[in-house]
Order: structure tokens, then C-alpha cells, then sequence
């Protein structure tokens, strides 16, 4: 790529600033940003996540990936995010291209264009961002200096409603991917790029690692459905399998975590604990698709977090994973990092805990150091039936203990996660949520002895997803969602004694369509993205610019042609013969496992978590040659103070 082509758009840039929101977020040189010399490096990644700065910046996998490949010499990684209404409309008036915030260099320029989705509403700005870029939208028609656009991220699992705009997508960890990729571009690029972007692709998809759309075709039955996806070509694999990272102590990223000039949604320094999850929750695509659980030593954490804080100043660490709480060594940890940064006043957090995770214990020390906010746990259904059917096994009883404990110990506010519209819902297992608020309330009062208590419960929509048992399951319209909605809300308003001190929020359920539409989507979704797009639809996850209507009508015009409309893909219940349009991307979960499973939900019958009971036979571990990896190690944290920081011996161990 020729130097002028990749020069900094800066100075065309700077001029549009004075007149858009957040200048800020364009501007680049963040702590810990890495700036590569362009000439020396000949494979250059442009890394995306899709979203606004302000939630793009803390996204953990951009941030590892970005370090990962700046640390391989002759390699580098810029970051870009999508830019706001206001200055996309300069950026085209003035004919300035998307452009990467590290050194302004247009996204054009670099041979690997990555995008990370964790969720499908960020598909029309991924479409911005190529268009921006003048990058053609749809594979097809990106010639030899186009980069590769590769998507990766949870909505990867099912990239088929972008199969027309993406060139690849990887399922999976990235950390290893993204360098074995990088070494297939590089030996391609030394040869001469002989056969062009085909030839790389290929090369690619020879693999059995990445995933080339273009290189298969889906035929469809008369009524619709798919009769089967085939490989258009010999040597291009019938299945892709995902990407898992076995020794996370091996991959202790990212070592110097961004610091964002801007304000962001998350202003902490974050440690993913361990990965995966086995509770089985059978809603929870980001638990189905991470499987075995493999946990970072006691040990790696308490180095990477030592790393974190020396290379960024923030105060407070979240310890994230699915489900935190569940680490074997959890109450070390919390107490190991609580002891040594007692004296910084470093407040430990976790995401999420669950309600049977959850001990006082744990709790006093996550708030040694920091201050006592809320605490968040997602009972997920408000019947004992309904927490059945979804395999979330917290009884009321075990809520209801725990929160007494929280109160009495002196907080004074919880907060509720659940969900409406889960598979054989009535209306009565949603007005059972505003009973067991109330109990919240009055155990509460009781045991702290004060009225001056709140418990805010929260409510999403639910939308069945790819490679879970639910992914057959029909899904509640918006309009019965928010008739069931109102009933709550009626009842917890109505109530005199307790209402006032319970706290209410729930989204409305249209956008919940949209991102079934997407999530469940096969390649005819295409159309309805692009026609999205073309009328103006950005930035689909924000409530301000989210049209409802938009989405609608632009379906029912693109799917017309094919006899099936946005029900077909969002309200209607799948059959054991259906053939899905991500089967042939393999999670490492055996389809009849997961067919069983919805069957097991719905004669409501719950299944263990296999960490602690013999396998289920899902298939992971087996299929994948992976296996559950969980301590004790032995280890403990020893409290060092920063004063006299040795080194903390680290040890292995499986």
C-alpha cells in the first residue's frame, strides 16, 4: 500500500472538530495507545468496535486483540469506532474517509478491517463505517486493495444476516486467531498476493478456522426454509469450528489496558477472571458459546492486576466473567486484592453475582476499599415454575436470604434483573416479580429497621439465540411484551405500602424483534440491513436513533420477494428437522444436546452445573479437545504493598 494512500487524514479532520459533540473521542493518544511506525510493518489491522467511543473504548476484546498483535514485530493494530451522525455528515461533505484514532490513517489503507459485534444492532454502522471508508459494501465487489472485512465477537456465532457485506468471520477467542490469520496474510502478501483476495480467502478458509460465506451456497425448500448450506468449492471445509484459548495465565491481556480521554461507560481497569460457563442457563448464548470454563489462576490475577493499575491510575478493578462469583477461588481473590490495596483505597467490583454465589463475606470485601453502591442479581423469571424452565435454580427462599443479608449489613439498595418473554411464559409468572419486589422491601425493612430502602427491578425483553437450547423457541411479540409489561407495572404502582419504594424499568418490547430478526437471521436479512441503512438507520442499540418503524417497513418490502416476513423469523416456533442457519458453525455443542435441553425446559426439569456433577454430554470438551480447567490451585495472594512490590511468585497450575 503506498505511502500517500495510508497519510494521516488529521489535518482535514481537525478543521470538522469545532463543530461536532465530543470532539474528544476522534482525537486519539489515549495512555497506553500504540503508534507503529506504518513502514516497517507489513501486515496492518484496522480494529473496530461498532459502536459509539464511549462504549466501543472499554470493550475488553478489542483491547486484547489490539494488543496482541502491536506486541509481533512487523505487525500493527489501530482502533476505530463509528463516528456520530454529526460528523458523518461533514466527514462526506468534506470527503474525509473513516479514519482510525491512532494515527488518522483511513481504514482503506490496511489489509485486515476486524469488527467485533457483541450484539447484532451494530450492523447498519458497520455499513457506515465501509461506506465512510470507500470500501464497496458488499464483498463482492472489493477488488485487490480492499481490506479483508473479517467479523468477529458473540454475533459472530450466526454472521449469516451479514454475509453479503463481511469477506470472513471468526467464531471464538480471538487471541491465537487473529495471529494465525495474520501470518496467512503475511506469506500471502510476500508471494506477490498471487490470485488475488480469493486466493487469501481461500487460503483462509482452508483453515477450518474462518469462515468465508462466499464460499457457500443455501438453498432454500419451497415454504421457505433452508434445505442446506453447501461449500461451493473442494477444500473449503462442510463445518467451521470455533476458536478456544485453553491457558488463560498464558494470555494475560490486556497488560496495559486504554485509558479513555473521553468520558466512558465503564471508568475502571477491568480482569476477566475466568471464561466460559457451565450453569447452563438456558437462555444465555454467552455462556453456550464459551464453554469449557477455564479459570486464570490466583496468581495471574493478582499480576495483572498489580500491571493494570501501575499502567493506568484508575481506582476501582471490576473482576469480570459470566458469572464471577463462581470462581473456585473467588473468596481469595477478593480478599487477596482487598488486603493489598487497602492503603490505595482500590474498590474491587463484580458485574454480576449470584444470588446462590453470594456471601457477606465476599461482599464486605469488594466494599473494603470502595464505596457501597447497589448490589445486582438477576433472579431472571419471577416464578419458581418459569426459573425452571430456564434452568436459573434460585429459589425464592434463597433471594429472599440473601437479600436480609445484604440490608442487614447495611446496604440499602438491590436491583433486580429479569426478563419478560421467556419461552411458555404466562402472565402470571411476570406478576409474581412484583411479589417477590415486595418481600424484597418488607424483609428489608425488617431486618434494617428502616423504611428508607429501595429495590429497583429491572426488565429485558427476551430473544432467542443462536446455539442455545432456546434457539427453536418462538418469541413474544412486542405488543403482547408490553401488554404483560403494563399488567406489572400496574400492579407494583398499585401497591400502597410497598409501590413507592420499588423502582421500575423495563424497555419496551420493539427493539427486542429487531434483534431477533438479526440474531435468528439467515443471509435473505441482508436486504433488510442494507435497506436500513440506505434510509438513514444508525446506531440501533440507542434508543434516540432506533426506529421501530423503519425496520419494519424496510422489511416487509426486501423479505417480500422471498414469502416470509419478520414473524416467520421472529414468533414462529422452529421443528427438530429444521435445518438453522448456523449449523454448519460449530460451537462445540451437539444439536441433539441442546434439542434435549429444550425439551427438559419445557417439562420444566432442571440440569446441574457439570464443574461439580458428571458430564452432560453437550459435546464441547470432546468435540473441541478442551476440558473444564478449575483450581484450587493452593495459592494465595500474598498482600503486598506497593512500597515494597517484589515480584509475586507465580505458579501454574492445572
Amino acid at each position: 500500500m503506498p505511502a500517500e494512500v495510508a497519510a494521516s487524514v488529521f489535518p482535514q479532520l481537525e478543521a470538522l472538530l469545532p463543530h461536532v459533540q465530543k470532539p474528544i473521542q476522534y482525537v486519539g493518544g489515549e495512555l497506553n495507545s500504540t503508534v507503529k511506525d506504518w513502514d516497517s510493518c507489513d501486515v496492518r489491522w484496522a480494529l473496530m468496535y461498532p459502536d459509539a467511543y464511549e462504549v466501543g473504548l472499554p470493550n475488553q476484546g478489542v483491547m486484547i486483540l489490539y494488543e496482541v498483535l502491536n506486541e509481533q514485530q512487523g505487525v500493527l493494530a489501530e482502533r476505530t469506532y463509528s463516528v456520530w451522525p454529526d460528523l458523518e455528515e461533514l466527514m462526506r461533505e468534506h470527503r474525509v474517509p473513516q479514519f482510525t484514532v491512532d494515527s488518522h490513517r483511513p481504514v482503506k489503507a490496511f489489509d485486515v478491517f476486524g469488527l467485533s459485534f457483541s450484539t447484532e444492532l451494530g450492523y447498519t454502522n458497520m455499513l457506515a463505517a465501509l461506506d465512510l471508508a470507500g470500501i464497496p459494501l458488499e464483498s463482492k465487489d472489493r477488488g485487490l486493495d480492499d481490506p479483508i472485512v473479517l467479523a468477529g465477537g458473540h454475533a459472530a456465532f450466526n454472521p449469516e444476516p451479514i454475509a453479503d457485506f463481511i469477506d470472513c468471520a471468526v467464531i471464538g477467542d480471538g487471541e491465537q486467531a487473529v495471529l494465525e490469520i495474520t501470518a496467512i496474510v503475511r506469506a500471502w502478501k510476500a508471494e506477490g498476493r498471487p490470485g488475488g483476495r480469493e486466493e487469501l480467502l481461500f487460503r483462509l478458509a482452508k483453515t477450518g478456522g474462518v469462515y468465508v460465506p462466499g464460499f457457500y451456497d443455501v438453498e432454500y425448500l419451497p415454504d421457505g426454509r433452508i434445505a442446506r448450506v453447501v461449500p461451493k468449492r473442494s477444500g473449503v471445509p462442510w463445518r467451521v469450528s470455533k476458536h478456544t484459548v485453553m491457558d488463560l495465565d498464558e494470555w494475560p491481556y490486556p497488560k496495559q489496558p486504554l485509558v479513555p480521554l473521553a468520558e466512558t461507560v465503564h471508568e475502571r481497569m477491568s480482569v476477566e477472571i475466568f471464561r466460559g460457563c457451565t450453569r447452563g442457563c438456558r437462555f444465555c448464548q454467552a455462556g453456550m458459546i464459551t464453554r469449557p470454563v477455564r479459570e486464570r489462576s490466583i496468581t495471574g490475577i493478582g499480576d495483572m492486576v498489580e500491571q493494570g493499575l501501575k499502567a493506568t491510575g484508575f481506582e476501582e478493578v471490576g473482576l469480570l466473567s459470566l458469572s464471577s462469583a463462581d470462581h473456585t477461588e473467588i473468596g481469595d481473590i477478593a480478599k487477596g486484592l482487598a488486603d493489598r490495596y487497602e492503603e490505595d483505597k482500590i474498590g474491587l467490583s463484580l458485574p454480576s453475582t449470584r444470588v446462590d454465589a453470594f456471601n457477606i463475606d465476599l461482599a464486605n470485601e469488594l466494599t473494603r476499599n470502595g464505596r457501597r453502591s447497589g448490589l445486582t442479581f438477576a433472579p431472571e423469571g419471577g416464578s419458581e415454575r418459569i426459573r425452571k424452565v430456564i434452568n436459573k435454580m434460585v429459589s425464592e427462599d434463597d433471594l429472599i436470604r440473601t437479600v436480609a443479608t445484604a440490608y442487614g449489613n447495611g446496604w440499602r439498595q438491590v436491583k433486580l434483573y429479569f426478563m419478560c418473554g421467556l419461552p411458555t411464559e404466562t402472565d402470571d409468572d411476570v406478576l409474581q416479580i412484583a411479589d417477590m419486589a415486595t418481600k424484597v422491601i418488607a424483609k428489608g425493612r425488617e431486618v434494617s429497621r428502616s423504611n428508607d430502602i429501595r429495590c429497583t427491578v429491572s426488565i429485558g425483553g427476551f430473544v432467542p439465540k443462536p446455539h442455545t437450547p432456546f434457539q427453536w423457541a418462538p418469541q413474544l411479540s412486542a405488543e403482547e411484551t408490553d401488554a404483560r409489561l403494563q399488567k406489572l407495572r400496574d400492579k407494583i404502582r398499585g401497591d400502597k405500602k410497598y409501590g413507592r419504594s420499588i423502582g421500575f424499568r423495563y424497555h419496551d418490547g420493539k427493539p427486542g424483534i429487531v434483534e431477533g430478526l438479526l440474531s435468528r437471521g439467515d443471509r435473505r436479512i441482508g436486504a433488510v440491513i442494507r435497506a436500513v441503512y440506505d434510509d438513514g438507520g444508525r446506531f440501533d442499540g440507542w434508543r434516540e436513533h432506533f426506529s421501530y418503524d423503519r425496520w419494519m417497513a424496510c422489511a416487509d418490502k426486501a423479505l417480500a420477494p422471498f414469502g416470509v416476513d419478520v414473524d416467520w423469523y421472529t414468533t414462529r416456533e422452529r421443528t427438530y428437522e429444521e435445518v438453522l442457519p448456523w449449523d454448519h458453525l460449530d460451537s462445540g455443542l451437539d444439536k441433539d444436546w441442546l434439542w434435549e435441553d429444550w425439551q427438559d425446559a419445557l417439562d420444566e426439569t432442571e440440569v446441574d452445573d457439570c464443574r461439580w456433577t458428571p458430564c452432560f454430554d453437550c459435546g464441547v470438551c470432546p468435540q473441541m479437545d478442551t476440558s473444564i480447567q478449575i483450581g484450587p490451585t493452593g495459592k494465595k495472594l500474598l498482600p503486598l504493598t506497593v512500597k515494597n512490590a517484589a515480584p509475586a511468585p507465580s505458579g501454574h497450575s492445572h
